[in-house]
């Protein structure tokens, strides 16, 4: 029996360096990054740089997949039934993970099984953007003017339950003001089509609207930020604005999928904490953007993951949106 013993420590040892061989070695190959959004948006601009990076640290290519449709779910969905190998990553936002579990009956597969988390990347700060010929220049216009004119208001939104869809629906709920969801296959067409007025309304980063803003094509009410954005002082806050429970929190992240070798996703996290850490890319892509870059290890997104489920799950269920309607 003794000997057993010993021949089985040796065997998960020689297995554990071999393992651990492989993870310092990753990638060897060509890995991909499904982003479920167009190409051009909030979340393919910050893909973009990072994978640029990686393929630099890794010396190895690392290409984009845009895969949009279904409120991220194609792409997500995708990355959930690839090989458990970490060649295969997903770049999403928070409605894959904490909302589309709450608002679609059957998501078809489930993202907290199915999905390994390698780190939060960024918190994303939204600015509630208008169209300038709209006649509402804060929170509290935008209220008493959709009051008065019922449903002849529209806000574009990413589709069911993204964060414009969140944010105008917990504004209905409190206020009682009346706007329309337009719904687009992305930021940049929700952007697009506030600018040019098929819509009055909708959100978006600073990466998506600086130049709008700046030239006075889009008109921002309030960003959902703890404190105003340092590069853009004169823009309250949501808290400030007097509406605190309408943000809808959002967020980037890095996934791998479920029985992902745990070294593997270390080593990923470790290598694109770095990344995000990095003087010139931070300045560049990240705080420049407006962005509060994150880079928290997988334990702490796994914790964090399970907190905004919670949130997500209050938001929905007070507004009680679902993917049906």
């Amino acid at each position: 029996m003794r000997r057993l013993a010993v021949v089985a420590a040796a065997a998960l040892a020689a297995s554990l360096m071999a393992f651990n061989a492989a993870a310092e070695e990753f990638p060897t190959k060509i890995v991909r990054l499904i982003v479920p959004y167009p190409a051009g948006g909030g979340v393919d601009n910050l893909a973009r740089p990072l994978v640029e990076r990686l393929s630099q640290a890794w010396k190895q290519t690392v290409i984009i997949e845009n895969k949009p449709g279904a409120s991220t779910i194609v792409g997500s969905k995708s990355v959930a039934g690839a090989p458990a190998d970490g060649y295969t990553l997903l770049f999403t936002t928070d409605s894959t993970i904490t909302s589309n579990p709450f608002l679609f009956k059957n998501v078809g597969f489930d993202p907290i099984k199915e999905l390994t988390p390698i780190t939060q990347l960024v918190d994303l700060h939204q600015f509630v953007l208008a169209n300038p010929a709209v006649p509402a220049r804060s929170m509290k216009e935008l209220v008493e003017l959709a009051k008065r004119e019922p449903d002849k208001l529209n806000y574009g939104s990413y589709g069911v339950g993204s964060q414009p869809h969140l944010l105008f629906e917990m504004l209905r709920k409190e206020t009682g003001a009346q706007i329309r969801q337009i719904s687009y296959r992305g930021i940049a067409p929700a952007v697009t089509a506030t600018l040019a007025g098929d819509v009055q309304f909708t959100l978006g980063s600073l990466s998506v609207s600086a130049g709008h803003i700046d030239s006075g094509k889009l008109v921002p009410l309030a960003i959902s930020r703890k404190e105003r954005l340092p590069g853009r002082p004169a823009i309250p806050t949501l808290i400030e604005a007097g509406y605190p429970d309408i943000d809808p929190r959002s967020w980037y992240g890095l996934f791998a999928p479920a029985g992902t070798p745990a070294a593997v996703v270390e080593k990923v996290q470790k290598d694109v904490a770095a990344i995000l850490r990095d003087p010139e890319f931070k300045a560049r892509h990240i705080d420049a953007l407006g962005y509060t870059g994150i880079g928290s290890s997988p334990a702490e997104f796994a914790a964090f993951i399970r907190q905004d489920l919670s949130y997500k799950e209050h938001l929905i269920t007070v507004t009680g949106i679902t993917a049906e309607q």
